[in-house]
């Protein structure tokens, strides 16, 4: 039965959470690790009560939120069942093999011309890079940042200079150490957002003509930022589950003068990949000894589903050749533009760079947001925030499975809110968002992924946003626009 095996596992138990969340995240565990597989009934609410000393109302709350999770289903008069997990309909695409070597990069025209729909809010968001800003405490930020306002000392405008506010850094130390990293405030640098972080980063560490490894596919923003810099980019392959290739890597590192790696390796974007923890260590050793720095965007890490967090990168640097790149817009507080380098070894040439870029990130905005690290429950945000995206990804999940044809491929993430999907091979995502945008519908075609304009017949979908009968709409056409290519 699931009380019995459940014993024992109360390691994701917060003081803070509720009870009835607390059950239903220990059970949802025990399917995510196949204690309990699809098909098998849970126990009756009399039966889950008696074993776990809880109370039927608690029971009930907690099978109501696995239900609206997708993770489990109730049958007229037989209880509840676990459910085939979604996503399992669809086969996961395959390691990626990106074409030939180190390439000069001239994407930014076209990745803007992509981006520019996603401006308008008549179109249903679903190529969208961010989620839905009701899912942030906002009204409760803007109060921390009221206080900040009025209580500004004239003196932090000189003091809050970079690296930046102090008390904003203890706070972000204080949050490495809580996921095993042992980080000192001095490395760390306030940024005005992650996509500075990422540029201050690469300005540090590479100079025009270098050449520098990104995961194939890759964020968008890495390669305008190393387009910009006159970079040079080698695509390493990676899995729409695991991440990228350790092996294709060092390969790499072996024939070509690689100056930096820039890799997402927490629920990357646009495949949603998580690299594991042994390989984390794995990548960050091959890097030590080839002594070339790691940049890690990990602007999606604490959006992670389940109870396991993510093992920081940076737990397990022991030479500082890891610059950890985050913010707080995708989890906390998009629109404030506040976001952070742990820069390692490299701290002071990162400041440095900051200091002849953007020279300060607006001081009420770390001000506010240091005070709501100590004070404003950060923690409880996010573990709404964690359960409402797994909720949103079932839905936009069960949508795809109902309405996009055969041959479609799906790689199920664990953590963000991006879904990857290859879909059959004659099927072009760019003329899909042409036909998509017409229909008051965007999509983030796959070819903006790519240095190369690769994964003509991929496509990433956003599942940031609450799911609503206009979004089960918009899957519907999608899939119909679809089928006409076939």
């Amino acid at each position: 039965m699931i009380c019995a095996k459940a014993a024992g596992l109360f390691d994701c138990y917060d003081a803070n959470m509720s009870l009835y969340q607390e059950f239903a995240d220990r059970t949802a565990k025990l399917i995510a690790d196949g204690v309990l597989r699809p098909g098998e009934r849970l126990p009756s609410v009399r039966q889950a009560c008696k074993v776990n000393a809880i109370s039927p109302v608690t029971v009930t709350k907690a099978y109501h939120l696995l239900e609206s999770r997708g993770l489990i289903e109730a049958r007229p008069k037989s209880g509840y069942f676990v459910r085939a997990r979604l996503g399992h309909k669809l086969p996961e695409p395959e390691m990626t093999h990106p074409v030939g070597g180190s390439t000069a990069l001239q994407v930014s025209d076209f990745i803007f011309q992509i981006l520019d729909s996603a401006r308008d809010p008549s179109i249903v968001p679903l190529g969208s890079s961010f989620p839905d800003s009701r899912l942030f405490p906002l009204e409760r930020l803007g109060r921390f940042l009221a206080a900040a306002a009025r209580r500004l000392d004239p003196l932090a405008t000189v003091t809050d200079l970079p690296p930046g506010n102090e008390e904003l850094r203890r706070q972000l130390a204080l949050r490495y150490l809580a996921h095993g990293a042992s980080v000192s405030p001095h490395e760390v640098i306030v940024t005005s957002g992650a996509m500075e972080g990422l540029s201050l980063c690469l300005q540090a560490l590479t100079k025009p003509g270098d050449l520098i490894a990104i995961e194939s596919p890759t964020f968008y923003a890495g390669l305008q930022a190393s387009e910009r810099l006159g970079l040079k980019v080698i695509e390493i392959p990676s899995h729409p589950r695991e991440g990228v290739s350790i092996s294709a890597l060092a390969d790499a590192l072996r024939h070509h003068s690689i100056k930096a790696c820039l890799f997402m390796l927490n629920f990357a974007n646009p495949t949603g990949s998580r690299v594991s923890d042994e390989n984390k260590r794995a990548l960050v050793e091959l890097l030590h000894k080839h002594q070339v720095p790691l940049i890690e965007d990990d602007v999606y890490g604490e959006l992670y589903f389940g109870c396991d967090t993510p093992v920081s990168s940076k737990a397990v640097d022991e030479d500082g050749l890891v610059l950890h790149v985050s913010s707080f817009s995708k989890c906390l507080a998009p629109g404030y533009r506040v976001g952070w380098v742990a820069a390692g070894r490299f701290a002071k040439e990162v400041q440095r760079q900051k200091y002849s870029t953007s020279l300060a990130t607006a001081v009420p905005m770390q001000i506010a947001l240091a005070a709501y690290l100590k004070h404003g429950g950060f923690d409880n945000h996010l573990r709404k925030l964690r359960r409402q995206l797994m909720t949103q990804e079932a839905r936009i999940i069960a949508g795809v499975e109902e309405h996009f044809p055969v041959g479609t491929r799906l790689a199920r993430p664990d953590g963000g809110y991006f879904l990857w999907l290859e879909l059959p091979s004659q099927v072009d995502t760019l003329r899909l968002y042409e036909e998509a945008l017409v229909s008051g519908i965007s999509i983030a075609p796959g070819p903006i992924f790519s240095a190369k304009r690769e994964f003509s017949n991929y496509l990433r979908l956003n599942f940031g946003h609450p799911a609503t009968e206009r979004q089960g709409d918009a899957l519907a056409t999608l899939g119909r626009l679809i089928k006409r290519q076939l």
